[in-house]
């Protein structure tokens, strides 16, 4: 029986195939099927890969080649814009200042007239009380004269009807008077 079980089990290996070991018509079909693949792959897959590998790659190094562009330019950009902050700053100040010496320009104007403008009040009233105090005077004059020469033909008892004398002597009193006065304010 020992016999007839190894018997039956070499006569079952010859009949039966090993699974380790494969069948030569797999081999030969499975490396035409690798092949055929590999052909497939290689003519139509590998190269549309490289190709979007490719456009994939420019894309990135465009995109970067853009973006440094636009930051040069948003750089240069941000320089003439400084650059002319700066010039209205300037513009600005000096504007300013201009204003400001036109303003102390004026006020100076202003005030040089006003201070002509009061010196010829001042000398128009000077004038004008000259003129009063000239007129005053006058009439003064006349009064007093007309009150002295009345007075003294009372106190003299006699009328000085002669007005040419009287006037005379009364401008001389007057100016003797005058004469004291101003040598006492003296």
């Amino acid at each position: 029986m020992i016999t007839t079980y190894y018997q039956l089990a070499a006569e079952a290996a010859e009949t039966e195939h090993n699974p380790i070991i494969p069948l030569w018509e797999e081999v030969v079909l499975g490396i035409i099927a690798f092949g055929i693949l590999c052909f497939v792959l290689m003519k139509f897959v590998f190269p549309m890969m490289e190709k979007t590998f490719a456009a994939r790659v420019d894309a990135i190094e465009g995109g970067i080649k853009r973006a440094e562009t636009a930051q040069a330019e948003a750089n240069q950009l941000l320089e003439q814009y400084k650059a002319q902050l700066a010039e209205a700053r300037t513009e600005a100040a000096r504007i300013r200042d201009e204003a400001r010496a036109d303003a102390e320009g004026i006020r100076q104007d202003v005030l040089a007239k006003a201070r002509e403008e009061s010196d010829r009040i001042i000398a128009a009233g000077n004038e004008q009380l000259a003129a009063q105090r000239e007129s005053i005077v006058r009439e003064l004059r006349s009064e007093v004269g007309t009150l002295a020469v009345d007075l003294a033909g009372k106190i003299v008892g006699e009328a000085l009807a002669d007005e040419a004398r009287s006037r005379g002597t009364v401008e001389r009193f007057i100016d003797e008077l005058g004469a004291g006065s101003a040598g006492g304010r003296r």
